[in-house]
């Protein structure tokens, strides 16, 4: 659910959106969502000082903690 959640809001921020690959990890302790995306749309990623990307951060432990689960959202370059 989470990695589906990243996929559709980072798919609409982005120029290219086939670019985009996210992968879940499931740990012990917590859910691991990393993502990858094109390097020219990496800064509308992150966003102006980082408020994008905690933004997306904010709504992942927003979902994750719905389901009693911990995440952590890793922006790959």
């Amino acid at each position: 659910m989470l990695k589906e959640l990243v996929e559709l809001i980072v798919k609409k921020l982005v120029d290219n959106p086939q670019d985009v690959v996210v992968n879940e990890v499931c740990g012990e302790q917590a859910t691991i969502v990393e993502l990858r995306v094109a390097s020219e749309d990496l800064g509308k990623v992150i966003g102006k000082e980082g408020r994008t990307a905690r933004a997306i951060r904010t709504l992942v432990h927003a979902a994750a903690a719905k389901e009693h689960k911990r995440a952590v959202l890793e922006i790959l370059e």
